[in-house]
């Protein structure tokens, strides 16, 4: 089937705003050698190509609700964590894992995962840290809110669900601070310290999509991530594959329907490692 055409056209002041670098050229699209992420986009605009970009799409007029639900992530944000106990709690590898992970679950995540931190995950314009391990969490969007894009419902559902995801995180946080286990949590869509599409992938989330995303077997790619780096002892979880990647490989929805045929068919190298890639 051929795919359809498509009359949408950028913004011209978005368009003015485009750096003379590819974000295919920052991202490494091509290369043989497996190396750190470099930032391009929701990191401190004044330290990327494309950080004009940013700013014009910060810049532009938001819904009550959109705006509402900045507030809201902001709050997230300014949440102060505990303080660090001065004596570390002992428990095995397997307790703590559970503990961790029930404690998110009462705190609203819908899904928990651990998995060991690794280097080239971090993006290379951050020094890389001693943090043995990445715990990641999903949380859900609400279907029937996501159905309505792109009208400013759902771009008001995606924020507080970032700001959801971010709570977690420095309430998880805080809970290992205060057993004296130091912690640092993150969430979107500004970047943190490193990428998190790796480790959701690396704890079981799921597999990453032809369309770039995460799709779990429960939620699709319906939720958001955050994560907390800590090295308070942990059993690593396994990556779960159901099937996804394959059915990426045959379908064509997606690439067909994207506006400016950013999906493509075939998989690309991208820092040495062959995967899908807008």
């Amino acid at each position: 089937m051929a795919r359809k055409p498509h009359d949408w056209k950028p913004d011209p002041e978005q368009l003015a705003l485009w750096p003379s670098i590819s974000g295919n050229t920052i991202n490494g699209v091509g290369e043989s050698r497996v190396r750190r992420p470099s930032p391009i986009y929701w990191h401190p605009p004044e330290t990327t190509a494309h950080g004009p970009l940013q700013k014009w799409f910060y810049g532009r007029p938001v819904s009550e609700e959109v705006k509402q639900a900045r507030i809201d992530r902001q709050a997230a944000l300014d949440l102060q964590l505990a303080p660090l106990a001065a004596t570390a709690e002992a428990r095995t590898a397997e307790a703590w894992s559970d503990d961790v992970k029930r404690f998110a679950l009462e705190r609203g995540a819908e899904l928990v995962g651990i998995t060991a931190f690794r280097d080239e995950w971090v993006f290379e314009n951050q020094a890389v840290p001693s943090w043995k391990w990445v715990v990641m969490f999903g949380v859900a969007q609400n279907y029937e809110e996501m159905q309505t894009a792109p009208l400013p419902r759902s771009n008001a559902e995606v924020v507080k669900q970032y700001g959801r995801g971010i709570r977690i995180a420095k309430e998880v946080a805080s809970w290992l601070r205060e057993r004296g286990w130091d912690a640092s949590p993150h969430g979107g869509p500004l970047a943190g310290p490193i990428v998190l599409i790796p480790p959701a992938i690396e704890c079981g989330f799921g597999e990453l999509g032809k369309h770039g995303s995460l799709i779990n077997a429960r939620y699709g790619s319906n939720f958001r991530l955050a994560c907390v780096l800590t090295s308070v002892p942990l059993r690593a979880d396994r990556p779960q594959t159901f099937g996804a990647d394959e059915f990426c490989r045959l379908c064509k929805l997606c690439s067909d329907e994207c506006p400016p045929d950013a999906i493509v068919h075939e998989k690309q190298t991208v820092r040495g490692v062959e995967r899908w890639y807008v």
